[in-house]
């Protein structure tokens, strides 16, 4: 970091943060704070150059802990920031820098002290830092909540104020910031489900900009507008800006006269190339923050009502009462956004989170006759299983569950060829339809889970998606029918191998009524399993024999792995129409003579499809399966969203403190989410 570096280390050293942390009260009409403000910077984008800064911080927020409760400086300083917000809307209308640039220092300077703040003390004790008063003479200090009213200010600012580059840094700083104030969760061990920063955020005056703030940072995420170039940020002085800005840039020297972090030549400089979206990407995390708060006692999650009521702006019907919170945004464009940024955790999860809880926008989604946009990075997720968390494949793997709930998506899927899939690099695919790709990864996550993180959970929504989707199998790639079928080769030589293991254990355990053994469990699961392919085989015979010349010409081939299972008590029901199938087919070849071709051989298939009664296939209820969530599923939802806000938010460094915390909560809500079912 070169010269930055000891920059940074000097902080502690800076006259004017000696002054701001020191015994002194100053009091808000005070001259000092408009030099402390008057610096110009780029803010730390990576997590590195947001470690250096806090490090140097932190020394600083410690001396101010202990000598704000006499000066009441920190409440100043936000007093004097809310004195400058009073003129952004103004000031960006008439293209004017000086109170927007004063007004980010201000904010950037509360946020770096608010951080250090929340990982020091409570969150009671925090709200004292707040109401503090500056006993100096001239001082104006209210009664007010000053908590409250910087979280009113903040949201207000971040709803009022238009996205230009002068505004840019700012209301990236006021995401940033109302990030930073809930992030008390990190530090917890539990999930938080109440608090002052939480009452303020639900019940009191930002209540009622609660679809603004929603519709707001969805537009941000929207728009995926880049950062501006530095010069944008930077404070330049203008001759004809009068006495008011000379005087400001005169003391811009004050405190970090060039204070670049993030700039050229720096690592933060590389990252923001590499994630060149902060504003978009800082608002998706507090909208997931915001919309995965737990509700009140007596009261819902208004933000969850929002994200799950708001409706396309083409929709003229009226806005009903009974969702106070609703409003339109544009269908199309979010709908585009989610497609091209399903490479993230946190783009995952919002669409998981529209689809599963907002009606209005899933409709609209499974109406799209472009779904192959979705659909395909979403596979993508799932054919790279081994690079990816394991919560991103889930979520990933669910939304696909929920699309296959829909009959007219299972249709479709089937009628999308696509010419050529480049990520999918095992075999050459060309002329494949979608459906066929769908089974092709899916069955390919199966084997992955079966071979690395065997969890029975996984399996079971995967077999759900193609359950779902078994009684509309249409026209499937030859590759497609030879996975499943050798998927069901796979299984059942794990079968074998488990029930003899299982025989032996068996008998060497005559009288001993402790639990059995994980493989005789194993067997139990790995016998549902294939239950499950046999189920969905069979469904496919059932409705759409003769749309699907190549799965029959592939349980043909591998006709003999079935024997074993003809007799099998748990599955010689759902064998009867398999082995009416086999028979019938196995009786048309042989009776078109011996060393067929391939090719003669699927024309058999072809015409003996036709010829099938199907009153000769025994008929079994319809497979269908629906994915609800756990009764509490904040338990899961809010140690994942911090996990992204840890490991994602642009120039946040969180402790080690976090992270171990972070992790405990995750893994006492694991069960949470192997427990997503389905009914």
């Amino acid at each position: 970091m070169g010269a930055n570096t000891s920059q940074v280390s000097d902080l502690s050293d800076n006259e004017n943060l000696q002054r701001l942390v020191g015994t002194e009260s100053i009091s808000e009409n005070d001259p000092f704070w408009n030099q402390l403000i008057s610096f110009t910077f780029i803010s730390p984008t990576s997590s590195g150059d947001s470690k250096l800064l806090e490090e140097a911080v932190i020394p600083l927020a410690k001396i101010l802990i202990e000598n704000n409760p006499r000066t009441g400086n920190f409440g100043a300083l936000v007093r004097v920031f809310l004195g400058r917000t009073k003129e952004l809307k103004i000031s960006t209308e008439c293209q004017d820098q000086l109170f927007i640039w004063q007004a980010h220092n201000a904010l950037f300077m509360i946020r770096c002290l608010l951080k250090v703040f929340i990982w020091q003390m409570g969150e009671e004790e925090l709200h004292q830092q707040f109401t503090y008063q500056e006993r100096a003479p001239g001082s104006c200090g209210g009664k007010e909540d000053l908590l409250e009213e910087l979280l009113s200010n903040l949201v207000h600012l971040i709803v009022e104020v238009p996205l230009l580059d002068i505004t840019y840094s700012i209301l990236f700083e006021a995401v940033t910031t109302l990030l930073v104030f809930f992030s008390y969760q990190l530090f917890q061990k539990e999930i938080l489900r109440d608090g002052k920063i939480y009452q303020h955020i639900m019940k009191g005056r930002c209540l009622s900009l609660t679809s603004r703030l929603v519709k707001t940072l969805l537009y941000n995420f929207i728009r995926q507008e880049k950062c501006p170039p530095p010069a944008t940020h930077i404070f330049e002085p203008k001759a004809e800006s009068g006495l008011l800005y000379g005087l400001a840039s005169g003391v811009a020297s004050g405190l970090w006269s060039v204070f670049t972090l993030g700039g050229a030549g720096s690592k933060a400089g590389l990252d923001q190339e590499h994630d060149p979206l902060p504003l978009s990407n800082q608002s998706l995390l507090l909208l997931l923050v915001l919309a995965n708060l737990t509700d009140g006692p007596d009261w819902p999650n208004p933000y969850r009502q929002a994200i799950t009521c708001f409706r396309n702006t083409q929709d003229t019907s009226s806005l009903s009462m009974e969702q106070p919170h609703a409003f339109q945004i544009n269908f199309n464009s979010l709908y585009t956004a989610l497609c091209e940024q399903q490479r993230s955790d946190q783009a995952t999860l919002l669409l998981y989170t529209l689809l599963h809880q907002n009606a209005n926008m899933r409709t609209y989604m499974l109406s799209r006759t472009d779904m192959d946009n979705l659909v395909l990075p979403i596979l993508e997720i799932l054919y790279h299983v081994e690079e990816r968390n394991s919560h991103h494949v889930y979520m990933a793997l669910i939304i696909l569950l929920i699309l296959t709930e829909d009959d007219a998506f299972n249709r479709s899927i089937h009628e999308v060829v696509l010419k050529n899939v480049s990520w999918y690099t095992e075999r050459s695919l060309t002329d494949i339809s979608l459906g066929s790709l769908l089974i092709l990864v899916v069955i390919r996550t199966i084997q992955f889970n079966m071979t690395r993180t065997r969890d029975k959970y996984l399996h079971t929504n995967c077999l759900a998606a193609l359950a779902n989707m078994s009684a509309q199998f249409r026209c499937l790639h030859q590759y497609a029918a030879q996975r499943i079928i050798s998927l069901f080769a796979l299984l059942s030589k794990k079968h074998n191998k488990v029930l003899e293991q299982a025989t032996q254990s068996l008998r060497g355990r005559q009288g001993d009524n402790t639990a059995l053994p994980d493989y005789a469990q194993d067997l139990n699961v790995i016998e549902e399993v294939i239950r499950m392919m046999l189920e969905i085989i069979n469904s496919c015979l059932c409705n759409s024999l003769h749309h699907n010349p190549n799965l029959v010409y592939a349980l043909l081939y591998k006709r003999e792995l079935f024997e074993q299972f003809r007799m099998h008590p748990s599955f010689q029901d759902i064998m009867q129409n398999l082995d009416t199938v086999i028979g019938f087919f196995s009786q048309r070849l042989e009776q078109a003579g011996s060393d067929l071709s391939v090719e003669r051989v699927q024309e058999v298939i072809m015409k003996g499809a036709q010829a099938l009664p199907t009153d000769r296939l025994k008929k079994f209820p319809e497979l269908k399966f629906k994915y609800v969530e756990e009764d509490q599923p904040e338990d899961f939802f809010i140690p994942y969203v911090w996990s992204l806000v840890f490991n994602s938010g642009v120039g946040l460094h969180w402790s080690p403190q976090a992270s171990h915390t972070l992790v405990n909560i995750s893994h006492s809500s694991s069960v949470s989410r192997a427990a997503m079912f389905l009914s």
